[in-house]
């Protein structure tokens, strides 16, 4: 199972077939970020996501949620998480209502694990299945809306980013450029994949089912593999190309052109929208009026450049995928 601990580290060796080089491809996991944060969010110094967990902390206190059902399977570094509930996505880029529907559909003989710290999140949720994955997936939508739904175009341009940058290294050299700079502890060698591991070690056969390459930046640095599970694709999850730039405050120049298509205003809250941010710390920092700032927002969240999402009396508003081309592309 994914993240499941072992006592021994070392290197993990993976051979390939000729099938198995087939059948490699790359998936984006909204479900696998929400898990990994969750594990930054308890960390004490949580490093490159510190402006991100400085805003989500205190959201996530104003919005009361209580994160129990969700806390209790995730163990502390390097305690594993049940493979089931992050399951390796079957699609390039799910969203996160299709990865909860496979998550409350789940077999319950699947709900199980090996980790000590998990056990007992397991055992609430195997004395009554339905249930338990239904409250389960109910507290993982309302983090993601407060926690992530305001981030996730800007993630997704990070990993959306990588995987082409991958897809291209791929095209142009096979599997060992593809792997050549994926991780410095990762190498390609006579068609095996060797992984300096901190939790397993050993030879694996891939057995033609390929190998799923999902980025993660919430798991960085860390690189995280599920090769052992029989139901699923062997996965390995690692840190993506600009992970460490991701929370950096880069507010974009306003563009005339962008100006002159949606008016100067709205083309200014846009560009100030590099973090998700309040009607009153918008109007303050363009000097606009609040009722003004306003109306411009409820305009472009309803031709699809904004977003809002509610923290508990406050109201967020963040740029869509749609809104983030515009404004960097």
């Amino acid at each position: 199972m994914v993240l499941e601990s072992r006592p021994e580290g070392g290197t993990l060796e993976i051979g390939f077939s000729a099938e198995d080089v087939a059948r490699i491809r790359f998936a984006v996991s909204p479900l696998w970020e929400v898990v990994a944060s969750v594990r930054v969010l308890r960390d004490t110094a949580p490093g490159a996501h510190r402006p991100w967990a400085e805003r989500v902390r205190p959201a996530l206190a104003a919005a009361k949620l209580d994160l129990a059902p969700l806390s209790s399977l995730i163990g502390p570094p390097p305690a594993g998480v049940p493979g089931f509930l992050v399951a390796p996505p079957t699609t390039p880029q799910p969203s996160l209502d299709v990865e909860l529907a496979a998550l409350r559909s789940m077999p319950h003989e699947l709900l199980r694990t090996t980790t000590p710290a998990a056990r007992e999140g397991v055992a609430a949720l195997r004395a009554d299945p339905d249930r338990g994955l239904g409250r389960l997936t109910d507290v993982i939508a309302a983090y993601w809306e407060v926690a992530m739904a305001p981030y996730w175009p800007r993630i997704l341009t990070v990993v959306e980013g990588d995987i082409l940058y991958r897809a291209k290294r791929l095209a142009e050299g096979g599997a060992r450029r593809l792997f050549d700079d994926l991780d410095p502890r990762i190498t390609w060698d006579s068609g095996t994949l060797q992984v300096m591991h901190r939790c397993v070690r050993g030879e694996r056969s891939l057995d033609g089912r390929g190998l799923l390459l999902v980025p993660s930046v919430f798991g960085g640095p860390r690189i995280f593999s599920d090769v052992d599970s029989p139901d699923w694709q062997p996965t390995l999850r690692y840190p993506p190309r600009g992970t460490a730039t991701l929370w950096e405050a880069r507010a974009a120049p306003l563009s005339d052109a962008l100006a002159g298509v949606l008016g100067r205003s709205r083309a200014l809250l846009l560009a100030e929208l590099a973090a998700p941010a309040s009607t009153t710390d918008l109007a303050r920092r363009t000097g606009l009026s609040a009722g003004g700032v306003s109306q411009h927002l409820t305009a472009m969240r309803a031709a699809g450049l904004v977003s809002a999402h509610r923290t508990g009396r406050v109201v967020l508003y963040a740029r869509t995928s749609v809104g983030e081309s515009l404004v960097t592309g």
